[in-house]
């Protein structure tokens, strides 16, 4: 199915906070939710949030889709994956979710935004484990290593974000990131509090146990 390129900055709108799909300016003063903090559409200045508790199951399963950049059928089979295993099914969902290959490429600071991060890896920037991988929903495992192409190593845009993470501080604490290699380390499955998104599973657990 084709992937829907609809605005990012009415999805923002929609759920009624910054969901930071569109990278730096998400912090300017250019964001859609500092210059139109409604919903789209004709009545969103008059639209009322009251929701019924199917209705708050949806919205969050629709953030959490949109936060990730996935499409229903790819965000349901990731769902009925963790379904098979033993723990919080939510936090579960959760991690599964973060240990794609694009929001790791996201989570370190190689691209802006995991829209971005789906077109490195696209384009065959992206290795895992010494292996190039163009797979973005790829799930890395504790373990692995990812690291930037030959390839791409030359290329001016990964220089330049070489730079820039240099100075970055706020890696997360389930990464090892060596900037000199630019290799990243999974250490650990991600736990609930290492997902900076305000988003709760458990509403998508019961949407999907309707």
């Amino acid at each position: 199915m084709a992937r829907i390129l609809n605005s990012k900055c009415k999805k923002c709108r929609r759920a009624g906070e910054k969901l930071f799909l569109k990278g730096d300016r998400c912090y300017s003063p250019k964001c859609a939710m500092i210059r139109k903090p409604y919903p789209p559409g004709m009545h969103g200045k008059r639209f009322s949030r009251g929701q019924s508790e199917y209705g708050k199951q949806l919205s969050m399963k629709q953030k959490i889709k949109r936060i990730y950049g996935i499409m229903e059928n790819q965000f349901r089979k990731h769902f009925k994956e963790v379904r098979k295993k033993k723990g919080v099914l939510g936090d579960m969902f959760l991690a599964r979710l973060e240990m794609r290959l694009d929001n790791i490429i996201y989570r370190i600071g190689l691209s802006g935004s995991r829209s971005l991060a789906r077109q490195l890896v696209n384009h065959g920037s992206i290795k895992v484990n010494g292996r190039k991988v163009d797979i973005p929903s790829y799930e890395v495992r504790v373990g692995d290593v990812i690291s930037v192409s030959e390839s791409g190593k030359s290329k001016n845009y990964f220089k330049n974000q070489l730079q820039i993470l240099k100075n970055k501080k706020n890696f997360p604490s389930w990464i090892n990131f060596d900037n000199s290699a630019m290799e990243a380390k999974i250490k650990s499955i991600p736990k609930r509090e290492d997902t900076d998104a305000n988003v709760d599973a458990q509403l998508v657990v019961e949407y999907y146990s309707r």
